[in-house]
């Protein structure tokens, strides 16, 4: 299982396969996934961590379900660019997911992101308690409508003028 770019990730979507979308929490797993078409992101529900696993069993799962052809997940950069703890572990998750798997992975720089679905389910009214199970998911669906937006620039700039 490769961990490839996002000009690599059209090629491991042929054949009509969908694109999922990680971020990696402490006691969720949030996850996201592309409509064929790979316009837009759809939050899915979260995976309760137990132990690796358990959890990556169940993220296998739902990924074959999906129709899953690639995978982003969300690398946690600092503000100044550089890696903490937090990328360290999801730079591990994915060695360990490479063990039970051969989908490719892409790491997106996910800054923000948190922030960003948490006010997105703020201004939809939902309640602190309510966002509290769906901001993983909501922030996995962010990182993956960051790629989706990338890889349609990259296919206009691409395209012949």
């Amino acid at each position: 299982m490769p961990v490839i770019t996002a000009n690599d990730v059209v090629q491991a979507l042929q054949g009509g396969k969908t694109l999922a979308g990680l971020d990696l929490g402490d006691k969720t797993i949030g996850v996201a996934v592309s409509d064929r078409g790979l316009s837009f992101a759809h939050p899915r529900p979260v995976i309760l961590r137990k132990k690796f696993s358990l959890d990556a069993a169940s993220l296998l799962a739902l990924l074959a379900k999906e129709n899953v052809g690639a995978v982003a997940i969300g690398l946690p950069i600092n503000m100044d660019g550089s890696e903490g703890p937090r990328a360290q572990a999801s730079r591990a998750f994915v060695r360990n997911m490479a063990k039970l798997t051969d989908l490719p992975f892409l790491f997106w720089d996910e800054r923000l992101s948190t922030v960003a679905a948490e006010r997105t389910l703020i201004e939809m009214d939902f309640s602190r308690k309510k966002r509290a199970g769906k901001i993983d998911s909501a922030a996995a669906a962010f990182i993956l409508q960051g790629v989706l937006d990338r890889l349609h620039a990259l296919g206009e700039d691409a395209a012949p003028k």
